[in-house]
This record gives C-alpha cells, structure tokens and sequence, in this order.
C-alpha cells in the first residue's frame, strides 16, 4: 500500500489525467512518417537514458512485436522516464510474456507515473493473471493509479465471465466508498461495461444496485451522471425506471 507522500511524485493538477495525455505521438501520421521501428529497436538498447526513452514512446505509436521483449526488459531500467515510457509502450504492444513483469513492476515501483502507466498496460493484456493486481491496486494505491486501475479493470470484460465477476466488487466498493469523485466516475463506467457481459443473476443485480445507489446519493453531479450513462447504457429495466422517475420530479 502507498501513503499520501507518494502524491508528492505526481503534480496534483494532473495526477488524474491518462496514461498518455503526457505522452505526445512523436510524429504527426498526416504529416510525417512514423519513426522507422528498425531504428527504434536498435534505441530500445541505446546506452543513453535519453534515447531509450525516445525509442520506448516511438513504441505508443509502432505496433511490432518484436519490440515487446526490449520493453519489458525496460521496466525495471534505473531510469523512471525510460520505465514509463515502456510501460506505454507495452500497452500498444501488449502480450501474455508481459504480464508478469507488469505486475512484479506495479508492486515494486516507487513512481506514481511508472505504476500509472503500469495498470494501464496490464488492462490492455486483457489476461485473467491482470485481475488481483488490478483490483489490489484500485483499492491501495494513490489516486491517480486507482483512477486507471478502475478503467483498467472494464477490459475483464474480454477475459471472461469469471474475470467479469472477479471484478465487479472492488468496482463496486471504489464507487461508493473512493473519496476521490473521478475514481468513482471511472468505477462506475467500469460496472457498466462490465454489466453488459453478465446474465441476470446476483453479481448482475448487486452492480445496478451500486449504480442505481450512486445515481440516487452520491454528493457529485459528475458521478451521478457517469451512474446515470452506465444505467442507460446497460439497458436494465429497473435503472431506467428510476432515471425516469426522478427526472420527471426534478430531481436534477
């Protein structure tokens, strides 16, 4: 678990923002060419900080797999700006080899950015190895990770219904309980991409109950709408009736 000092890693006015809002495309496709990805592999073991780097966030772009051996290689570089920027990589490149050391690196890294970008990259590998680690993360980490991490965990919805129902409680536990407002906006657009994939049963019907309860209750606008979308979108009878209800007593 980390503590609130591990905020001091992350700039509090973008703490909460994606994995790659930071990470601009290096090249412009309308414009430019995409870098040459056989010079960005040759860079990936450049003795250079700096071009390894360079050659890790060219990977955001380039989708080769013979790059994801290098940057799983990177995750545990000496350099936090090279590790991140291969878990980005990793993420446009992901694979079943990676997966393991995404998650030795998410319970070992200091960085907030590096452990950010980790979760992101493991929700992309969409492997059912990813789950316990996500739903660890969404309930310990700091803010900004936990924000990915509940996004993250929407992919178990093409793991598998096991993956589904393995993540619809530490889903449900960060809406209501997170303090942070976009945590619980990104939990409950998770719950509702993950509703979809599920019959009418217990696990079903306690998610819309979670939704239904933030839609009603929670103290942010932001996050009753993000309730609000996620009950029109899965579509539930007893979701909609309440939305309906409501409005037409002006409840907003």
């Amino acid at each position: 678990m980390y503590d609130d000092d591990d905020l001091s890693l992350l700039d509090p006015e973008v703490e909460l923002e994606s994995p790659l809002d930071k990470m601009e495309p290096l090249t412009a496709e309308s414009e430019v060419a995409k870098p040459d990805p056989e010079v960005m592999l040759a860079l990936l073991e450049n003795p250079q900080p700096q071009q390894r780097m360079l050659a890790a966030r060219a990977f955001c772009d380039i989708e080769d797999e013979r790059a994801t051996p290098l940057l799983i290689r990177l995750l545990t570089d000496s350099c936090p700006l090279v590790r991140v920027s291969a878990a980005y990589g990793i993420g446009r490149n992901p694979s079943q080899e990676a997966v393991e050391p995404l998650i030795a690196q998410l319970n070992q890294d200091w960085n907030g950015y590096v452990r950010k970008g980790v979760v992101w990259a493991l929700g992309n590998c969409r492997d059912r190895r990813c789950l316990a680690p996500l739903a660890d993360a969404l309930r310990t980490d700091i803010s900004a990770v936990r924000l990915w991490s509940a996004s993250a965990l929407a992919q178990m919805a093409e793991v598998g219904y096991e993956a589904v129902v393995g993540a619809i409680p530490s889903l449900i536990e960060a809406l209501v309980q997170d303090p942070i407002a976009a945590v619980r906006s990104n939990s409950a657009w998770a719950i509702g991409q993950l509703c979809k994939e599920l019959p009418s049963n217990i696990v079903y019907a306690t998610a819309i109950d979670a939704l239904i309860q933030a839609f009603a209750e929670d103290k942010d606008l932001g996050v009753r709408e993000d309730a609000k979308a996620a009950l029109l979108g899965v579509g539930d009878p007893r979701g909609l009736q309440l939305i309906e209800t409501l409005e037409q007593e002006g409840w907003f």
